[in-house]
């Protein structure tokens, strides 16, 4: 009796201990199992909500906040608005570096009615429009920093857990085509923002009201729309905030392949950025050209096109080819000559053809590089964190780096070193894709 007695006990015990399955358990669970083909009703909100993102993100950047900061009347003064410019886009981007990471970690391991990513994107975007909206009231660099703050942060909570998406709920074969929404839907974001302020001559006020609207009003209804998976059998445990804060460490030493995609992303968006973020300055100041907005809102297009067709055309070809890093290394190629066609040869008419050449390299590079760092993420328990480390990597350059441009404008007075520099970043980039070996 005793002996049957201790067996029943035991036989008791043992699916107790089902529901205590370990991350590394539960990931290997979830990789038995690819996610089936998503279709349009997946896809559609999925560009629309990063098109909110990208707008909302890189119309400031481009007309906004230039106009916004800029000091022509002063002794050396739009110098001055170049510098102030690279400021207030540094602190966006210090932000975005960390509120990315930790809300991708707390995402990976949220419970909630709502579901998984969806508190995140949500939150996200309020944030977003929320700031937008107070930006535009601001007259002094330090309103304007403030709130720049609040937007990079907003973008990046709810650009983690949208990203996320891509790893969560899409088969490897459709990487590349999420890849190649992301990045046309940033070229054309950049377009519809710009068009609209300048084709219904909005004034900078006006112009980040629209944008706060547009994101509420658009965006938001894709965190609704977009399915939300629960989160894996133990990943939503409660965690310290010590070994939260530990879980944002990825160790490059262990996860070599990861680490040299973010430098890559790294490198050849600060190409991309160094080339555009000054943008405006530079057909004001670098080529006395008097119709600078309008030939702005031109280059943007033709820099539209070009990403557009090569974003769909690499994510395509990357997914049907079941290659990477050759698309990557020869779009960074492109960047690189873009640049340096801006450094050796300052016109409109070179800026033309130099738009389209980055175009073309930031396209197919922004397409296959985040379906390359899907294929090698460290931990499947970690992919919104990953991922968000990944997206950061893309978005924080596009911040930063126009400080280290205002500085490189003010040192010569003139855009030549900041176009090489451009270029020296963009072929780095190309470069260390090469030190990738666990996808080809």
């Amino acid at each position: 009796m005793k002996g049957g007695q201790r067996v029943r006990r035991t036989e008791r015990r043992i699916p107790a201990r089902v529901p205590t399955a370990s991350p590394a358990a539960a990931r290997l669970a979830t990789d038995a199992v690819e996610p089936s083909r998503a279709g349009a009703t997946w896809f559609a909100p999925f560009a629309v909500a990063w098109l909110c993102l990208w707008t909302v993100q890189l119309t400031p950047t481009q007309l906004l906040l230039p106009l916004q900061l800029n000091t022509p009347d002063g002794a050396d003064g739009w110098v001055l608005g170049v510098v102030y410019s690279g400021l207030v886009f540094a602190l966006g981007g210090v932000a975005a570096i960390i509120a990315g990471p930790l809300a991708g970690t707390l995402s990976d391991r949220t419970r909630s009615r709502f579901g998984r990513r969806r508190p995140w994107m949500a939150g996200g975007i309020v944030v977003t429009a929320v700031s937008t909206a107070v930006l535009g009231l601001q007259h002094t660099v330090v309103g304007v920093a403030v709130m720049w703050v609040g937007v990079s942060a907003g973008i990046a909570v709810a650009s983690a857990a949208y990203t996320a998406l891509v790893a969560d709920q899409l088969p490897a074969a459709q990487r590349g085509t999420a890849s190649a929404v992301i990045g046309a839907t940033q070229a054309v974001g950049i377009i519809v923002g710009v068009g609209v302020v300048i084709g219904f001559a909005l004034t900078v006020q006006q112009g980040y009201l629209v944008l706060a609207v547009a994101i509420l009003v658009l965006g938001l209804p894709t965190a609704a729309l977009l399915p939300d998976e629960p989160a894996p059998l133990g990943m939503a445990e409660s965690t310290g905030v010590r070994r939260l804060l530990s879980r944002l460490w990825v160790n490059p030493l262990a996860h070599p392949d990861f680490a040299w995609v973010i430098v890559g992303r790294v490198l050849v968006n600060i190409g991309n950025a160094l080339g555009t973020a000054l943008l405006l300055f530079f057909l004001m100041y670098g080529i006395d050209d008097s119709n600078a907005e309008i030939d702005l809102f031109v280059l943007i297009a033709v820099y539209t096109v070009f990403v557009v067709a090569a974003s769909f055309a690499g994510g395509w070809l990357s997914d049907r080819l079941a290659r990477r890093k050759v698309f990557v290394a020869i779009a960074a190629v492109f960047q690189t000559a873009s640049a340096l066609l801006l450094a050796g040869w300052p016109s409109l008419g070179t800026a033309m053809i130099a738009a389209a050449l980055l175009g073309i390299g930031y396209g197919g590079f922004s397409a296959v590089g985040l379906a390359l760092a899907a294929d090698v993420l460290p931990a499947e328990e970690d992919h919104a964190k990953d991922l968000g480390i990944v997206t950061v990597a893309a978005s924080a350059p596009q911040l930063l780096s126009p400080l280290l441009g205002a500085g490189l404008v003010a040192a010569t007075g003139g855009f030549t070193l900041l176009f090489t520099v451009a270029a020296v970043a963009s072929l780095a980039g190309a470069l260390s894709v090469f030190a990738v070996r666990g996808a080809r």
